[in-house]
């Protein structure tokens, strides 16, 4: 019996939804073909020989491995199993590449093995919906009907809809995520930026606690001349938000980070961190948990010329300023082609994804080697000047679920 994978190198389609990584067992259990001769593997070899052997497939193989008996299945799906095979995939975050499709489908990008592999996530995802991650689970906030609020495992293919924060407006929001592994409790955080004068902006706190299954809003400040953006993360314990300057003063900083301590809450703990400046004039700044340490990713922009950046920089918070780590070589830079602000970046443990949304090449960062090098091609095509791509970055895991 032929069973059709998603888990293949072919090249991409838009308009076709797949099924899937995470195959359910299809029936094809303890059948004996009379024509095959077939002998049971089962009593010749007992279940943690054969654990041992799936785990020391590659993941596809293992994946596929589902649909060849129960008992194969049973393995794949056990505890014990998941939990052995998730150290191995834990050394390297993945990333999720997908397009302006409607349908969430697209590839999953193995850095290990540099290999790509078609797939869809158990949700739907667009374009330009809020992303954020943490140990293997993915969070999905819709920006049109910001009622949609998803965490998922994208390579487990489990969800689930969290309650949304409500009908309130704001003219920006940043969303962060973070799981803890202790209490197998996940956190979510919305920053959010209502503009009530020229000058003047109510930034709020919005707080959602997997085990009590509700919001919370510990905290608002009014500031003047400084708003929050559409990047925030949570880092140690401390939600960290990028925060722009509104006003006109050249002298000012442009950029700066709002703290926010999630673990004790209380209103005096708001306030743009002004001893912790961005040194420079960023554009599309990303901030991101890796290894528990906090790291911007942003554009280098032109003071004369906002729209162009000359590159692209790395930056690590080191005690209360941002010390630069590295900046991404010419020829890499060159090597996207025609960039704007505008790109995707993306990280988790050592590894930092940045990617053109115009594009599909895909750039890594070791920031423990401080090494720059090209991800394999992607096979997706690209169909129409104007499509573009966006992607995130994620810890494989298969035992954790939302």
């Amino acid at each position: 019996m032929a069973v059709e994978t998603s888990w293949s190198d072919d090249e991409f389609d838009d308009n076709t939804r797949g099924t899937g990584v995470f195959y359910p067992y299809l029936g094809l259990t303890d059948r004996v073909d009379e024509e095959s001769n077939h002998v049971p593997i089962d009593p010749i070899l007992p279940d943690d020989l054969q654990e041992r052997i799936i785990a020391s497939l590659p993941l596809e193989c293992i994946l596929k491995a589902c649909c060849v008996c129960k008992k194969w299945n049973e393995i794949v799906h056990s505890k014990r199993f998941m939990l052995n095979i998730s150290s191995v995939l834990s050394q390297k975050p993945w990333y999720f590449m997908f397009t302006s499709s409607d349908e969430p489908v697209g590839y999953f990008y193995d850095p290990l093995l540099r290999k790509w592999y078609s797939s869809e996530l158990p949700c739907n995802v667009k374009h330009n919906c809020y992303i954020a991650s943490s140990s293997g689970l993915v969070c999905f906030m819709d920006n049109y009907s910001r009622n949609e609020l998803y965490v998922c495992n994208p390579l487990a293919r489990n969800y689930k809809k969290v309650e949304p924060l409500g009908d309130r407006f704001f003219d920006y929001r940043a969303l962060a995520f973070s799981v803890d592994w202790l209490s197998h409790s996940y956190t979510l955080a919305i920053v959010g930026s209502e503009q009530i004068s020229g000058d003047e902006w109510d930034i709020s706190i919005h707080i959602y606690n997997s085990n009590k299954m509700v919001w919370q809003s510990p905290a608002a400040k009014t500031f003047t001349r400084w708003r929050a953006g559409y990047d925030s993360v949570i880092c140690d314990g401390v939600l960290y938000a990028l925060f722009y300057y509104t006003g006109t003063d050249e002298t000012e900083d442009r950029h700066a980070l709002l703290t926010y301590n999630i673990c004790s809450p209380s209103y005096e703990d708001i306030s743009v961190a002004t001893k912790i400046p961005v040194p420079c004039f960023v554009t599309c700044g990303r901030l991101m948990n890796l290894s528990d340490k906090l790291v911007m990713v942003g554009g280098i922009g032109r003071q004369d010329r906002p729209g162009i950046i000359k590159g692209i920089g790395i930056w690590v918070l080191r005690g209360m300023e941002l010390e630069e780590v590295s900046r991404m070589p010419h020829k890499f830079f060159q090597g996207f082609g025609e960039i704007d602000d505008v790109f995707a970046s993306s990280g988790a443990g050592d590894l930092i994804y940045i990617q053109s949304y115009g594009a599909t090449a895909l750039l890594e960062f070791d920031m423990t080697l401080k090494q720059w090098d090209w991800s394999h091609k992607c096979p997706v095509t690209k169909k129409f000047p104007l499509q573009l791509f966006s992607g995130f970055c994620f810890q494989p895991r298969l035992e954790v679920s939302p």
